[in-house]
């Protein structure tokens, strides 16, 4: 079967699937992103701050918006972990081990999304139904950089 240049390869795929996860991970493009080592602690940081102000989160719902907070810090020390050693030995790495170090950095976003869910779930079902539309918006549409700028809709 031959492909056409319009088809996804599986590399291709597992970028694009890692680039969903790390925009995920930080959840909105309004995050001002860090050009340091750190850049994920440092995103995850200013996102934490900035989902507790918009999602107006209450004293009684703090414990669980705590574990969500954990989840995402957490997230970004393994991510900044995972890409600094990259970075680090991207001089001398072979192309099978640019592609092992992309798939542990590829699998430790899946694997940060299946530790973060279950968190902000449980902070989901405690959430009045405006902080729940808030939570939709902010996970489904990004912020204003993902308004549809024909229709000027979210």
């Amino acid at each position: 079967m031959k492909l056409s240049n319009n088809q996804f390869t599986y590399a291709s795929a597992r970028m694009i699937a890692a680039t969903v996860m790390a925009a995920s991970v930080a959840f909105s493009p309004a995050v001002v992103l860090a050009a340091d080592k750190d850049a994920h602690e440092d995103r995850a940081e200013l996102r934490v701050k900035d989902m507790h102000a918009k999602l107006k989160i209450t004293p009684a719902q703090e414990a669980e918006w705590a574990k969500v907070a954990e989840a995402m810090r957490d997230n970004a020390k393994t991510m900044d972990t995972l890409t600094q050693a990259r970075m680090d030995h991207a001089k001398s790495m072979t192309a099978v081990d640019d592609l092992k170090s992309y798939g542990e950095i590829a699998d430790a976003h899946a694997d940060g999304i299946k530790i973060l869910t279950p968190a902000f779930a449980t902070l989901y079902a405690d959430m009045s139904a405006s902080q729940k539309k808030e939570a939709d918006t902010l996970f489904m549409h990004g912020d204003s950089k993902h308004t549809n700028k024909k229709t000027g809709e979210k």
